[in-house]
């Protein structure tokens, strides 16, 4: 599990129990803007004692299970190599992920948003979006990339890859 799938988990289990950032944070021993950064998906590393303290607070543990079977595919890693193929500068999947969660594209990696948008096959876009809400809260990920769309001067036809599975 990635460090933002557990800050999407930490998330869902605080807001269940009806606690606020500031309070889950000042039980864990962590700051308001930490807790903040790893529920949203963008803290970069947090050391292992943080996170279960996190947890216990919420009365989650981590549990280390072998899976067998084939690894699903990384829709992030597939989505930013293909926004990169024409350019200079390839667009990381971090840089991908940040711009899907917070819906603000820098300008200097407009060109290759659009291009991922119009040009990427509608099954990594899918994928894509199903991969990523697995990290936001619902209806969050839809609005960032209607504020995508807009910035690049795209029209919204994002329906046709953003259909929920079995909906």
């Amino acid at each position: 599990m990635k460090l933002e799938e557990i800050g999407h988990e930490i998330r869902r289990s605080r807001l269940s129990l009806g606690l606020t950032q500031g309070e889950l944070a000042a039980a864990s021993n962590v700051t308001r803007t930490t807790l903040s950064q790893l529920e949203n998906g963008v803290i970069k590393d947090l050391g292992i004692r943080k996170v279960e303290a996190i947890l216990e607070q919420l009365g989650l543990t981590f549990l280390i299970d072998r899976t067998s079977g084939k690894k699903p595919p990384d829709f992030l890693r597939l989505a930013s190599t293909a926004a990169s193929v024409s350019f200079k500068t390839p667009i990381s999947a971090d840089e991908l992920r940040r711009i899907l969660l917070t819906g603000k594209v820098p300008a200097d990696r407009r060109a290759q948003m659009r291009a991922l948008l119009e040009e990427s096959p509608k099954t990594l876009l899918n994928g894509l979006i199903q991969q990523m809400r697995r990290s936001t809260d619902p209806g969050k990920l839809e609005r960032n990339l209607a504020r995508i769309l807009a910035a690049l001067g795209l029209p919204d036809d994002s329906g046709q890859w953003l259909a929920r599975p079995g909906g």
